[in-house]
């Protein structure tokens, strides 16, 4: 009888085991998904409105289109990261935008959780906060933080799909518009489709205070489709990242040595008059000593 229960149950740790590696496998072929050339339209819109003041005026809709490239950068078992890339302007002669990245880490446990005015908490969960989870790190265009949030890949129906909320900073498109909040509660959700992707956002404007509880101001709907094309017309894009890898392989290592501290983090706005991302889109920003000063000088220390 000890030994039928002891082969059972190695029988089921074994079956276990394999249908957790075969989850693991479909999670990272789902996000490897979001890679290659991509037709992208931008929508959002305000949907709610929570002020008190009957002047308030809603963010304006906003559909904007582009191409980007998504190009793989790091394929690891418990690791994939993904750097986008907008290509603008004329067909013959297109410009090159570094856009967003978005990193993939397997049962992470370490997190920078946006606190509102260019400050990150630090936070580290339990390995049973995480297991069987992928977090999603997204960083600005110059490699500093954004957001991110754990969340479990769901296969099911013929879909393949995440969903998460989190805090994030306000978005490009209104933090120049917008000073009446401070922090975004994005809820995220990319799903792979027929036709490529899909990222599908149910976002909060939110006020925080410190010692207030936080109040909402508005909903935003965002609806952005990632329609997959021909990997050639993307060609541009491909040849800028191969050119400037280099560059961008130093800053990445600059921050991962800066997000390794595992303390708070707060950024500066500007330094010199300038925000960081147009120092290190100087095409004269290249030596290691150059970036690494650089970065350190938005580093605000925390005592």
């Amino acid at each position: 009888m000890k030994q039928i229960l002891a082969f059972s149950l190695a029988f089921l740790v074994t079956n276990l085991t394999v249908d957790a590696q075969d989850k693991k496998q479909k999670d990272q072929a789902a996000i490897k998904e979001m890679c290659g050339c991509y037709e992208v339209t931008f929508n959002f819109t305000e949907t709610f409105s929570f002020s008190e003041d009957s002047l308030y005026k809603p963010s304006k809709t906003k559909v904007d289109k582009g191409l980007e490239w998504a190009q793989l950068v790091v394929d690891e078992d418990d690791k994939i990261s993904i750097q986008h890339l907008l290509q603008v302007g004329r067909l013959d002669q297109p410009h090159i935008v570094k856009h967003w990245r978005q990193d993939w880490l397997f049962e992470n446990k370490d997190f920078y959780m946006y606190n509102g005015d260019n400050e990150w908490l630090f936070e580290e969960k339990t390995d049973k906060d995480v297991e069987g989870q992928w977090t999603q790190k997204v960083y600005q265009v110059d490699d500093s933080p954004r957001y991110e949030g754990s969340a479990t890949w769901v296969h099911v129906d013929g879909k393949s799909y995440w969903e998460n909320t989190t805090t994030a900073p306000l978005p490009r498109r209104e933090y120049t518009k917008r000073s009446d909040y401070n922090v975004t509660l994005r809820g995220n959700r990319h799903e792979i489709t027929d036709y490529g992707w899909l990222h599908d956002q149910d976002n909060a404007k939110v006020i925080r205070e410190k010692g207030k509880e936080d109040v909402v101001l508005a909903n935003e709907k965002g609806y952005n489709t990632y329609v997959k094309v021909d990997d050639s017309r993307c060609q541009a894009a491909q040849d800028w990242w191969k050119a400037n890898f280099d560059k961008w392989a130093t800053v990445r290592a600059k921050w991962d040595e800066v997000y390794g501290r595992d303390k708070d983090l707060v950024l500066e706005e500007k330094v010199d008059n300038k925000v960081l991302y147009k120092h290190l889109f100087d095409e004269e920003m290249t030596a290691e000593k150059d970036i690494d000063t650089t970065i350190e000088s938005f580093v605000k220390k925390i005592k």
